[in-house]
């Protein structure tokens, strides 16, 4: 499988899950939220946070209604409920500072040319393209040419959406690509998630593959991990009861935390590629193992039979499955009931 570089990492087989905090817009379009959902993410143990960076007049219709999942927001519109979650540029220089003061990656979803150019200039090491804009055409033309990193989140795609965007991409001479399985639902059914996709993409496109999470709760990451996902986006919000279209489905600081931590875990659970008896397997073996034992009192020149012995623990004596190598011997030493038998106590 290709490995990608990321974050002075590397996307492959035996390495780890890169984890995106997707802020989004949960931010509410005040800058103070948005520093404050660094920090959580910071102190979760996420590789980045990830926002979203947009011209609402580039991104939607003045009379556009908003979608099912968007109701919970106030505003009539997706224009008045987008208007109000914008930030400026000033605003990402902001956070692109606190951010590198933190420890912890920027970067961000660009929706239109303009905001492309400034995260560029601003130095994100990569760029996300929302499920949504996978056929945006001169969107994907403007982040390929960047030559940087594209995460191409795959919700609503068909296998042939994908492939010649992929095309396309690789058609500037980028092919820094990783493929994000996503299902575009607010929250995302488990019946809707098929996680077997995660394959699919990674046998269809030879290239990395991760998975951007809609879903209630944290074990479908977790899952998607175990199944080969390496990189997890996965929404955060400082409080599921705030007023806005994305914190309903969004973990909350201490889940996030749950969440990342249950994937390391999952990752160092992986081990090797190979059977081995761990270090501590091998302190049990005595333990746990059984071993051939005297059933009664055998005398010295007594003949070994399955009248005279036992199998139990611990395991020093010798192993029941040379049995049929002891049995018939005889003894050169007597031998007390419950006691080990060695090979060099029978002739």
């Amino acid at each position: 499988m290709k490995k990608v570089k990321i974050k002075n990492k590397f996307i492959g087989e035996g390495k780890p899950c890169f984890i995106i905090a997707e802020a989004g817009v949960n931010h509410n379009g005040d800058i103070r939220l948005a520093k404050k959902l660094i920090d959580v993410a910071k102190e979760a143990g996420a590789d980045a946070v990830k926002f979203q960076t947009f011209h609402t007049e580039e991104l939607v219709s003045r009379s556009t209604e908003k979608a099912e999942y968007q109701i919970r927001a106030k505003e009539k519109t997706q224009y008045e409920m987008l208007k109000k979650l914008e930030l400026s540029f000033d605003d990402f220089r902001e956070l692109k500072k606190y951010c590198d003061k933190k420890g912890i990656e920027f970067f961000s979803t660009p929706y239109d040319i303009k905001s492309i150019n400034f995260l560029n200039e601003l130095g994100v090491k990569r760029f996300k393209i929302a499920s949504a804009d996978l056929i945006n055409k001169l969107l994907i033309e403007a982040v390929a040419k960047t030559k940087k990193q594209i995460i191409l989140s795959t919700g609503m795609a068909t296998l042939e959406e994908i492939e010649r965007t992929i095309f396309l991409i690789n058609a500037f001479g980028n092919r820094d690509i990783v493929i994000l399985h996503c299902t575009t639902s607010y929250p995302t059914p488990y019946s809707q998630v098929n996680l077997n996709t995660l394959s699919l993409l990674k046998e269809k496109f030879d290239l990395p593959v991760g998975y951007s999470d809609h879903t209630l709760g944290i074990e479908i990451p977790i899952m998607a991990v175990s199944l080969g996902a390496k990189v997890i986006e996965k929404h955060f919000t400082l409080n599921r009861k705030m007023e806005g279209p994305d914190h309903f489905a969004s973990l909350e600081p201490k889940e996030l935390k749950e969440m990342i931590k249950a994937i390391r875990n999952v990752e160092e659970a992986f081990g090797k590629n190979e059977k081995e008896i761990t270090l501590e397997e091998k302190k049990n073996i005595f333990f746990m193992r059984r071993s051939i034992h005297a059933s009664k009192d055998i005398k010295k020149g007594e003949v070994i039979k399955t009248s005279n012995i036992k199998i139990i623990r611990p395991f020093d004596g010798i192993n029941p499955w040379f049995l049929d190598k002891v049995l018939g011997k005889g003894t050169r030493i007597s031998i007390k009931k419950d006691k080990p038998i060695k090979w060099r106590d029978l002739l």
